[in-house]
């Protein structure tokens, strides 16, 4: 069957849609290089980008859990049942309600947070003086931060369910270019400071981009507090809720374990991660993004032939696309050690790029799985597979970091993926399950 470059841009499809969402994780990946790179120039002992990494974690753990839970989970699924009605009003009552309750409930969290977080900071990291004191006011912004996400998030969820990849892709771009222009312009003046101000800069361009783009394509905002709906995505949303909650506990996990080895040890750990998220980004999560809507539209008119189809393509597009990928990480392991400036610490570096590599077509088809019990509004098997996955992760790297320092966290990584991944596979309700003869 031939492909056209039109079928390789189509976002409507699932090739072109992976394509399109590909090539926006690629360029954020190249961004967030790049912003690694001037991080890493501009504080070179990598004390000041080890508290800025971490600073994020308590945040996100907040985030993830009472708000992307949702978004993740039901959102899409719900979206998706007006828009294949054409019902664009509906679409946006229930965009209008999600945001409004979210923003309320999280922005409350946030300053409660902010109020208390000089008492709780020396249980989530083991930095001591002005490293302490820098996270603290660090970690508050990042706050602020996250709560423009609610924003952004929930407007990202109307673009893919209206399958827009271009503008889901590029927004992530212009974010990452708020870090970088902060580190190049604000750090003369205002030091250490200057990365995150810009981070706070990017994060406000990612949501008013967001909302131009879905206000153009249909949205009308509102300030109605309460959709029918909710109640739904609420009940939803608490397998899924635990399930982020590990995830972001195992990277405060992490991170504590990093901030308790030598110098730099968070920063490796972020920095190859990196590169395993480039991969990721381009390929598993990519199309799991671009097939999402798709499957939930299958699922919505019960067309569980068509939902088999689209999940036997997603398999053979995840296989092949990170399988190369991991092995490329591995390959260019010199250049990615020149890039990060990362010689002084390059047998670590490179431990650690082979052990993310490891688990990246694991990691790939846990998105793809995932999506398909969401898009069949299955939430409870992945919640406890996900929990699973990070209890294994952060059990491995609390025991082995003393042993073999900050590779057992990427070890820990992998092996938690592979385990998860066996479960999802296995535990998909059976009328949506690939059956041997079609493939």
């Amino acid at each position: 069957m031939r492909v056209s470059w039109k079928d390789l841009l189509n976002q409507n499809r699932i090739l072109g849609g992976t394509v399109v969402v590909a090539l926006g994780q690629l360029g954020s990946s190249i961004a967030g290089f790049l912003r690694d790179t001037l991080l890493s120039r501009s504080f070179p002992a990598w004390g000041v980008v080890d508290v800025y990494y971490a600073s994020f974690r308590p945040s996100d753990l907040l985030f993830q859990i009472f708000i992307m839970a949702g978004f993740s989970v039901a959102l899409v699924p719900l979206l998706a049942k007006y828009h294949v009605e054409k019902d664009s009003a509906e679409m946006s009552r229930l965009l209008n309600g999600v945001v409004l309750v979210s923003a309320l409930f999280f922005g409350a969290l946030a300053l409660v947070l902010a109020a208390i977080f000089p008492w709780i900071a020396t249980f989530l990291v083991q930095f001591k003086g002005e490293e302490l004191q820098l996270y603290i006011q660090f970690a508050r912004i990042a706050l602020l931060t996250n709560f423009l996400f609610v924003f952004g998030n929930a407007f990202g969820q109307y673009l893919v369910t209206a399958q827009r990849f271009w503008v889901y892709g590029l927004t992530p771009i212009l974010y990452t270019c708020g870090t970088i222009l902060g580190t190049l312009f604000l750090t003369p003046f205002i030091g250490a400071y200057g990365p995150i101000m810009g981070t706070l800069a990017g994060a406000a361009i990612y949501v008013i981009y967001r909302f131009i783009a879905i206000y153009r394509i249909g949205f009308r905002p509102g300030w109605k507090f309460w959709h029918p709906d909710l109640k739904e995505m609420g009940l939803l949303m608490l397998p899924r809720m635990a399930a982020l909650g590990i995830l972001q506990l195992e990277l405060l996990v992490f991170d504590a374990v990093a901030s308790g080895l030598p110098e730099g040890s968070v920063t490796v750990n972020a920095f190859t991660r990196n590169f395993q998220s480039l991969v990721m980004g381009v390929s598993g999560m990519a199309l799991g993004l671009a097939i999402f809507s798709l499957l939930s539209q299958s699922a919505a008119k019960q067309e569980w032939n068509r939902f088999r189809i689209y999940m036997r393509k997603g398999t053979l597009f995840v296989l092949g696309l990170t399988i190369p990928g991991a092995i490329a990480i591995i390959v260019f392991l010199p250049l990615e050690i020149w890039v990060m400036q990362a010689q002084h610490a390059a047998d670590v570096f490179s431990t650690c790029i082979i052990l993310y590599a490891i688990s990246i077509p694991f990691e790939g088809l846990n998105h793809l799985y995932t999506r398909a019990f969401f898009a069949v509004k299955h939430t409870t098997i992945p919640a406890i597979l996900n929990v699973f996955n990070g209890a294994i992760a952060i059990a491995l790297a609390w025991f082995l970091a003393s042993r073999i320092g900050v590779a057992s966290i990427p070890l820990g990584y992998a092996v938690g993926q592979a385990l998860e991944v066996v479960g999802l596979v296995f535990l998909l309700p059976s009328g949506t399950r690939i059956r041997r003869a079609e493939f």
